[in-house]
């Protein structure tokens, strides 16, 4: 638990209540857990829960006039609070329930820093808003994020349904003859995958949606990314983020060349499918 009395950074705070989540996520790994249903198929467990309750528990600590909008609770705090922090506690539910250690958990400040932390490396990735690190956690290692597409591993993410830009859709992405040419597809099915494309551990991730420059589960990265120098912007190319036109889906690159080769092809496929 954080000492409301100590002077930590907005970034110190994120990575707390990061890692607060990501210990209960840890600890409650392995286990049968109850299931929430949110419907559509979705559903939160048990440990979506308590992350998010102790996620809630450092920031209000250290931060008692701040709203808080976590993915379980909705949003909390002052009505006319000025600022507030978007809390995924456990992206990759689905997958921690049926036993897999692909997940994250989520924290930022909306338009500032933010944390992503990886229950089970012991891995924190962190932006001020302006530079970006990971710790690994081990005391004293903490490393500068560098973005590139040497892997060629590309991230795409597949969960129905998302509204989507006119007549492109993620899972077409797979099915353009350049894509295998150039890159080699992943499904993660978490957000930890953007932290990885700022850590230049994928080349780029690519998702359909509406605007999720203010989504709970994507915030966190999509600031990882932006901080890092990676090329962010929609599926139809505008951009996301502060400051951004509100682009639909997600295109995250971790160079200009790959960026521009991933919307040539969306561009593509929704050429076909509208012609289709």
């Amino acid at each position: 638990m954080i000492d409301a009395s100590t002077n930590l950074t907005d970034t110190e705070v994120a990575a707390a209540a990061a890692l607060a989540g990501a210990e209960v996520v840890r600890a409650r790994y392995g286990r049968i857990h109850s299931r929430i249903d949110k419907g559509a198929g979705d559903f939160a467990t048990d440990a979506d829960l308590a992350a998010e309750q102790a996620i809630l528990d450092v920031i209000r600590a250290a931060r008692p006039g701040d709203a808080v909008h976590g993915e379980e609770g909705g949003r909390q705090g002052a009505a006319d609070a000025e600022r507030e922090w978007l809390v995924d506690p456990l992206c990759g539910t689905l997958n921690f329930a049926t036993g897999a250690q692909l997940v994250a958990v989520n924290v930022v400040l909306r338009n500032g820093p933010a944390a992503v932390a990886d229950p089970f490396s012991g891995e924190v990735f962190l932006t001020d808003g302006e530079s970006t690190r990971v710790r690994t956690g081990v005391p004293g290692d903490e490393r500068p994020l560098t973005p590139t597409a040497d892997t060629r591993l590309v991230d795409v993410n597949l969960d129905p349904p998302f509204p989507s830009a006119p007549g492109f859709r993620a899972v077409d992405l797979l099915a353009h003859p350049g894509f295998i040419e150039n890159f080699r597809p992943r499904v993660v099915s978490t957000t930890l995958a953007l932290a990885w494309v700022a850590a230049g551990r994928r080349a780029a991730y690519v998702t359909d949606g509406g605007d999720l420059s203010g989504s709970v589960h994507f915030a966190a990265g999509i600031a990882l990314c932006r901080a890092a120098g990676c090329v962010v912007t929609g599926v139809d190319g505008r951009p996301v983020g502060p400051g951004g036109s509100g682009g639909s889906g997600l295109v995250a690159a971790a160079d200009a060349g790959t960026h521009e080769l991933l919307m040539s092809m969306i561009g593509d496929r929704g050429r076909n499918s509208r012609n289709g």
